[in-house]
């Protein structure tokens, strides 16, 4: 017995944040001194290495928890069940319910149990619970699903991913460009065939990999601030990827026993474009080959980095015929794959 996933939702927030918006922000090095580039400039190069032309924001009447009940919705209706029989609710996500004008992170009650109780789900034996592991979050969700399942503690389990990272970011750093916010959900079931989970590889680095991404106050020095925002060590986390997730990717694929020539689609963390280029490149070489045309999709130009919930709206996107370059039929094997705050990575190997 293994997981399979019978239902799919994401939802996108509706405010588009451009490029050109940040123009006129005063970006700052980290100890408050000026950039010496000007803003397109420093635009230009932001553009040339993460790909990200936009981003999406939710309005400000929202919050997380709202997100991933609208990603939730979508996925019980994909699946057609029916919500009270739903065992498991686990919501990975980082920061909590942050109110648009920023400050403490909300987390209780658990953002769960919220969903639980936006979705009307009365049953107290569906079991709702938060999950904080980084942008990996949500993929290991649904590797918790996977060993409820088959040790038949559960027979359906609704995993969320669900981020508003645009309301934990310092204006004055350059980095706040890459974050956005947006939620992605599956529903995952018992799958008695060949489809469904196959494999999958999970691990932390907790040395000097801790706190590359951490939080800290405002770059700027002049006004007195005492909120944290999301910050990160960019380059050592790009070459810390780059060591560690495409071994990971192996290990998943190894263990799944797949020829690694029938992999069809990585949705990967939409994290930076070349990064995650750099990535999959590097895992390809591990097996000796080139990377295969169009084997990963990427959003990642248009929503920006919406940390656990990019995995799972890409591949809505993708399952929804919503990317007509690219498609997943039935009995295709896919990958996903992440990594993010931990230092962690993990991939799964997917058969559809």
């Amino acid at each position: 017995m293994r997981a399979k996933i019978t239902g799919v939702g994401s939802h996108i927030p509706d405010v588009v944040r451009k490029n050109e918006e940040f123009m006129n922000h005063e970006f700052l090095n980290n100890d408050g001194s000026s950039f010496g580039s000007d803003n397109a400039t420093i635009i230009q190069k932001f553009v040339a290495i993460t790909g990200i032309e936009e981003r999406r924001y939710m309005n400000d009447a929202l919050v997380t928890s709202d997100m991933a009940t609208f990603a939730a919705q979508k996925a019980i209706a994909d699946a057609h069940c029916d919500p009270e029989t739903i065992d498991f609710i686990i919501v990975a996500h980082n920061y909590g319910d942050v109110k648009p004008d920023g400050g403490s992170s909300d987390m209780v009650p658990s953002l769960a149990s919220r969903v639980k109780n936006k979705l009307g789900i009365k049953n107290p034996k569906c079991v709702a619970y938060d999950l904080l592991f980084g942008c990996p979050g949500w993929i290991l969700g649904v590797t918790q699903a996977d060993s409820f399942i088959k040790s038949g503690l559960a027979k359906k389990v609704l995993v969320i991913g669900a981020e508003a990272l645009s309301r934990v970011v310092d204006p004055h750093d350059r980095d706040s460009m890459i974050y956005s916010d947006g939620a992605g959900a599956a529903i995952l079931e018992p799958s008695h065939n060949e489809h469904g989970i196959l494999g999958q590889a999970t691990a932390t680095y907790t040395e000097e990999e801790t706190y590359f991404i951490f939080n800290e106050t405002s770059y700027n020095k002049v006004v007195e601030n005492k909120t944290k925002y999301i910050k990160m060590y960019g380059r050592r986390i790009y070459n810390f990827a780059l060591s560690k997730v495409p071994e990971g990717m192996k290990e998943a694929m190894d263990q799944a026993g797949v020829n690694i020539k029938d992999l069809k689609k990585i949705f990967i963390h939409q994290a930076n474009e070349k990064m995650d280029e750099a990535i999959v490149n590097r895992f390809y070489k591990l097996y000796d080959m080139e990377v295969p045309k169009d084997i990963m999709p990427m959003v990642i130009h248009k929503l920006g980095n919406s940390s656990v919930a990019t995995v799972p709206t890409v591949m809505d996107l993708v399952i929804r015929g919503q990317m007509p370059q690219h498609k997943v039929e039935k009995g295709d094997v896919v990958m996903f794959a992440s990594v993010g705050a931990g230092m962690n990575i993990n991939a799964i190997v997917y058969r559809y």
